[in-house]
């Protein structure tokens, strides 16, 4: 069971940290901490953008419209802290 244990918790481990990344981005662009008219930055936006979308998107259609806050990364980051550290290891090791 390790042998499936193992590669599972190190990919929401690392789901977790670029959510965190993403989340930590989104505040400082909000901010004008950060500039999307920057080269770089921006195509760190957007491809953070396009890695986490398809995550984000079904839970944007169960959830009710909150226009100027988007809930869709703190339910992720609450549905992988879940299966991180609660269902994984029940259904693993029982």
């Amino acid at each position: 069971m390790m042998a499936i244990y193992g590669p599972l918790k190190l990919i929401l481990d690392v789901a977790f940290f670029i959510m965190i990344a993403h989340i930590i981005m989104s505040w400082l662009i909000n901010f004008q901490v950060l500039n999307l008219r920057q080269q770089f930055v921006a195509s760190i936006w957007e491809g953070l953008n396009r890695l986490l979308e398809p995550i984000y998107q079904p839970i944007r259609n169960i959830l009710p419209d909150t226009r100027p806050l988007d809930l869709a990364p703190l339910v992720a980051i609450i549905i992988v802290i879940s299966l991180r550290d609660f269902i994984l290891p029940t259904l693993l090791f029982g």
